[in-house]
Order: structure tokens, then sequence, then C-alpha cells
């Protein structure tokens, strides 16, 4: 019997054309070898979206809908619980409860919506944890912005070289149950109130830090405006605000391109493209500074998940 290889994303209704390319370069580029269960955990998608990437499903790999149940009435729309500054979305929290909702695993992978997997999924699957709680790539999305490197090591207290995206994540599930993973986040998140731009990130890496294992880049290789383009890489992750499907000239958009024509959601995905205005491209340039802008600002704060734990006031794992 072929093992079963358990693979998680969390979206709403807005990334079901996105998802369907993820999915489908997915399957296209797993091993035989392992039948796959792809579980979609979702905040609201229409019957119809369900429908069409249904018909994605093969004889080894599976798609299967979950609702997230309303257990996080506590996060709201503060300012400090903003994605990128600017916009406010549960489903960067999911991750962190897939282990306690997902009990049947012990491991599995968490990948975003906004990517493309080119290499074999099985191979991140089969990487040895050891004793860790995740294993993650180093965020390349930022490595140039020498104020968000800053931000990173001042406020979660991380340096660019160990603070890790959380769009790809090889997780320890079992181990996350037994440290009550989501309980201790719920507990810092009411406790304290973290001002972040990168809420979910922020959090895991803090909360991790000295239980990650670091995986070769190209599990999540970033645009970077040229800046570092790797030749074959395994997952590409659309990080950030400029997309292929907003934007023109983005590292690595071959190859969304190449599953995006495939997808029954072309229609959507080209018509998003089309009606992406030269003002919404500027409003992301303007985002990104927003973005820089409050991490700036968070520096200033006497309380960050680094004074926090190494000043001794919370313990991690």
């Amino acid at each position: 019997m072929k093992k079963t290889i358990p693979i998680f994303f969390t979206i709403d209704k807005d990334y079901a054309p996105y998802l369907s390319v993820a999915i489908a370069s997915l399957i296209e580029n797993a091993s035989l070898d392992y039948n796959y269960n792809i579980h979609v955990v979702y905040e609201s998608i229409t019957e119809d979206s369900i429908s069409k990437l249904k018909t994605l499903e093969t004889d080894n790999a599976k798609i299967i809908f979950t609702e997230m149940q309303n257990k996080l009435d506590c996060i709201t729309n503060r300012k400090e619980n903003l994605l990128k500054a600017d916009i406010f979305t549960l489903t960067i929290y999911f991750r962190i409860f897939i282990p306690c909702m997902f009990p049947e695993y012990d491991k599995a992978i968490y990948i975003d919506s906004d990517t493309c997997i080119l290499g074999d999924i099985s191979e991140l699957y089969n990487i040895d944890l050891k004793d860790n709680l995740f294993g993650g790539c180093t965020d390349m999305s930022c490595q140039d912005n020498e104020l968000l490197c800053e931000y990173f090591a001042t406020n979660a207290g991380s340096p660019i070289t160990e603070y890790i995206n959380s769009g790809v994540l090889l997780m320890n599930m079992k181990k996350l149950r037994e440290v009550e993973f989501e309980n201790h986040f719920l507990y810092l998140l009411n406790k304290y109130h973290f001002d972040t731009v990168c809420p979910d990130q922020d959090y895991i890496n803090a909360m991790a830090k000295g239980k990650i294992l670091y995986l070769d880049n190209k599990w999540d290789a970033m645009p970077t405006g040229g800046h570092l383009v790797f030749e074959s890489p395994k997952i590409v992750h659309y990080n950030l605000f400029f997309k292929p499907w907003h934007h023109d000239n983005v590292d690595y958009e071959e190859y969304f391109w190449k599953y995006a024509s495939k997808s029954l959601f072309k229609e959507e995905i080209l018509k998003e493209k089309e009606n992406y205005t030269k003002e919404m491209q500027e409003e992301d340039v303007r985002m990104l500074d927003n973005l820089v802008s409050r991490a700036s600002e968070i520096m200033q704060n006497k309380t960050t998940f680094k004074t926090v734990f190494e000043n001794g006031l919370e313990k991690r794992f």
C-alpha cells in the first residue's frame, strides 16, 4: 500500500483561481509512488470553485475541503494583526491550527496558495525533521531591504539568516500538538498584542526559535526583482505584492502562466490581469513602502517578541 502524504493550503474565496495553479503543478510533478491528501482549509469558497478544483483530482491525489471552525474570534481587525501592514485576513493564522484540527497526521506540509510546486513534493516530506517543530526556508524576499532585515532581528529576534518564511512549512504535527503550540500562540496574542507586519510569520519565528530546521531555499524561491533567481526552483512562492497575475516581468512568471493556461479558472485569471490598472500597480508600490514604514515604527516599541523571550518573561519550547 502506498504511503499517504498530507499537504495543506488555506484560502478564502478570492484565492481559488491561484490555488488551482498551485495544486495542478503539485500533482503534475509529484512522485507516483505516493498517495496525496490535499487539504484545503477555507474561510469561504463557492460551490463552483470547489467543483472546478475537484476536477484536478487523480488516482493518487485527493482534494479535501474543510471549513475553518470559528475559533479565532479573539483575532480582530486591529492594527497589529494586519498582514503587510494593510490587509486583515484570518486565513494567515489557519496554519497554526492545522496540527490540532488534523490529529490523524504526525507530519505534514503547509504551502501558501500563491505558489507553483515544480519539484517532487515527496522529497520535501521525506526530509527528517528530527525534534524540530518546523522546517522552513529563510525569507529571501526581504534580504535586500536593510530596514526589514533589522526589523526581523529587532522585533522577532531572528537575523535574516535565521528568519523563515511561513509560506512553505514542513510541520512536525505530533510535536506541535504535544507542546500545544496553538494554545500558546493564542495566549501570547491575547496577552501582548505584539505589533507586527508579518503576523503569523513573526509568531512562528519567535515561538519556534531553536526548533526550526532550515531547508534549501529552492523549496521557497521568491521573486527578488532579479537579485536572486534559482535556475531550477522546487517551489516558487509569489510572495508580497508583485504577483504575475497583476504585474509584468515578475521573476518565475513563466511557471505560473504554464499552469494557469490549463486551469478551469484561466479566463478569470486573465481578466484579473487585464483589469489590474496602472493605479493598482502603483498602489502595490505604496503598500510596500507602507510595510517598511510600519516596520520602522514597530522597532521603537519596548515590548517585542525579542524582549519578551530574551528577558525571560516567556519561555520558548
